[in-house]
């Protein structure tokens, strides 16, 4: 078969958008790349398809042009209760039994809908939720909905919705969850609404497991139609960091068409009627040392009665009043001058398989770290992170005091405080804990990113937009390539990208 210009440029154009994006455009889906290209060339500026590849081929791309490459590249083909047989099964198995495990000290339930297109997969999820829990005001339920299209998490936000997302749907989802507005569509409730989350994240280039974009310890893992798209060895990597996402028992859900024995095989493979699911099993050994085990360290009381306004970072001048609020008094010199922990040889080793996700070997580690030097914060702060990916929140957060109590001066143990007080739905807490991170450094990018994450949350953008800003002047100033502290691995540049990511689709129409 004859390869013409266009075609040579569709196959680097192919590799390209497999490298940037994760998505796979094989010779038998040129025609497909052509006409997504053809439609992003408008939006990205050019009258013809041939000069925008050739610019794409050449030039480095903002996040805002990948955004657009995303939009006119996937496919939002969904709709309410889609492949009923998996959520039948999450219906009438999964989900009652993690409900009888934890409905009486726990209650909590943590799911990611990856991929979430716009928005009816994980509205069904927590549709599915309300019929199983009848007190689930007293649970602390995580529903995160993920997406590299910026529009679908705009539309999804919304939440409003044409008869054409109830196709094949039952109808009293409609009736029940749904209120009719103009133009024919259907706005999903308010307390359905404000159980999801919806975030931008590239499957692709993003770290996960991170407590940072909070994509740790999940119950349920949902990416169905997505691994399709993607190269052979991208779809192995996604699988293996969805596998270190989910806590022992944790279960992965994805399309019928994408079942796989040899791509799955860390997994445990759950055959059922018509449909296949795949499963974390739990670590054989438990080595993961309990705080109570090693001597005790004066733990101040944690203040849970206050509960501060949120408002803006102070100027110097507040500096006596944040302190006054945050418990926390800095002796005069600065502390920035303080010399850095030494980190023993054992440590790097525990940090290295902590980040491959072997958690009972990185504990293992650590509790010996820990034996030979028990007042080792830094090891403290790796040991509450290891349990934080595992989903024991009280252990972790055991070990983010005990880290705290041996240097208080640490913002990067307060800030791994307030993500964990932030799971467990302490939000006041959390936001008292970032501030006290920010006081110790008050350029903490991260700290002022989370700020803006909470406040986004509590609906107050205009302290949120204050927060994202804060974060942005610290990041610019940035080698764009520089890895942030307490990131796991992220950089300057991509946290810029999130941050855009984010305010755009709370401006775009």
């Amino acid at each position: 078969m004859d390869i013409g210009p266009l075609d040579i440029e569709l196959s680097r154009l192919s590799d390209f958008i497999a490298s940037r994006l994760g998505l796979r455009f094989p010779r038998e889906r040129w025609r497909d790349l052509e006409r997504g290209i053809g439609s992003a060339a408008r939006d990205l500026g050019f009258r013809d398809i041939g000069s925008c590849i050739q610019w794409l081929l050449s030039s480095p791309l903002t996040q805002r042009q990948t955004e657009i490459l995303a939009s006119h590249l996937t496919v939002g083909e969904t709709y309410f209760f889609r492949e009923k047989r998996s959520l039948a099964v999450l219906e009438e198995s999964i989900f009652p039994e993690f409900i009888r495990a934890r409905h009486i000290a726990e209650r909590s339930l943590r799911i990611w809908s990856a991929g979430c297109c716009t928005g009816e997969e994980p509205y069904s999820i927590a549709i599915l939720l309300d019929k199983l829990i009848p007190d689930l005001q007293n649970w602390n339920i995580t529903i995160l909905a993920t997406d590299i299209n910026p529009r679908f998490l705009q539309k999804a936000s919304e939440g409003l919705y044409t008869e054409w997302s109830f196709r094949d749907s039952p109808s009293w989802i409609k009736e029940r969850y749904f209120e009719r507005k103009k133009g024919d569509r259907f706005e999903i409730s308010p307390e359905i609404k404000k159980r999801v989350t919806f975030s931008y994240l590239n499957l692709a280039e993003d770290v996960y497991p991170s407590l940072t974009n909070n994509t740790n310890a999940m119950d349920v893992i949902f990416c169905r139609n997505v691994l399709m798209y993607f190269a052979p060895e991208r779809t192995k990597k996604v699988v293996d960091r969805f596998y270190r996402s989910l806590i022992d028992g944790g279960w992965l859900i994805v399309s019928p068409s994408e079942t796989s024995q040899a791509l799955f095989a860390q997994y445990a493979t759950v055959n059922l009627p018509d449909v296949i699911l795949y499963q974390k099993e739990s670590d054989l050994l438990r080595t993961t040392p309990s705080a109570e085990a090693f001597p005790a360290i004066p733990v101040e009381a944690p203040r849970s009665s206050f509960h501060p306004p949120v408002h803006f970072l102070p100027e110097p001048a507040a500096e006596v009043v944040l302190a006054q609020e945050t418990g926390i008094f800095l002796p005069l010199e600065d502390q920035k001058q303080r010399t850095a922990e030494t980190r023993p040889d054992s440590y790097a080793e525990a940090a290295a398989l902590y980040d491959q996700g072997r958690y009972p070997e990185a504990s293992e580690k650590i509790a010996g770290l820990l034996k030979d030097h028990p007042d080792n914060a830094k090891a403290m702060t790796l040991l509450a992170r290891v349990y934080a990916n595992q989903g024991n929140l009280a252990e972790a957060l055991q070990w983010c005091q005990r880290a705290i109590a041996a240097d208080k001066l640490s913002a990067e143990g307060h800030y791994l405080l307030a993500t964990v007080l932030q799971e467990q739905g302490h939000i006041a807490d959390a936001v008292l804990s970032l501030k006290r991170a920010l006081y110790l450094d008050p350029d903490f990018a991260l700290a002022h990113f989370a700020l803006g994450n909470m406040t986004r949350q509590q609906g107050n953008f205009k302290a949120s937009e204050k927060h994202y800003a804060n974060a942005l002047s610290l990041l610019n100033a940035r080698r764009s390539e520089e890895v942030l502290l307490a990131s796991e691995g992220m950089t300057a540049g991509r946290l810029v990208e999130i941050i855009r990511s984010t305010t755009f689709k709370e401006t775009v129409a």
